[in-house]
């Protein structure tokens, strides 16, 4: 299995995850299924993500489509990151 681990520091969690939700469909057509979605005990303004990827060149594609970045910042985004994760071993 690949993954795609994210981590967004925001402005505002509520804001945020509205935006987040009304992007499911999009994540979807970019083969990314959300799998769990964090918040940190110090500061639940740093968002932590996982996508399991169903299709990886559409993923990139939306990572790096500036459209996103837009999203992301209309979204009150600070700082983000994100790695496409392998699976090692099963538990």
């Amino acid at each position: 299995m690949v993954g795609l681990l994210c981590r967004n520091l925001v402005e505002d969690y509520p804001k945020w995850k509205s935006v987040f939700d009304s992007h499911a469909a999009a994540h979807r057509e970019a083969g990314l299924m959300l799998l769990n979605l964090w918040r940190s005990v110090e500061d639940p303004n740093n968002v932590f993500f996982l996508f399991e990827v169903t299709d990886i060149d559409k993923a990139k594609e939306f990572i790096n489509d500036p459209a996103s970045a837009e999203v992301g910042k209309a979204s009150g985004v600070l700082e983000g990151e994100y790695y496409f994760l392998e699976s090692c071993e099963e538990y």
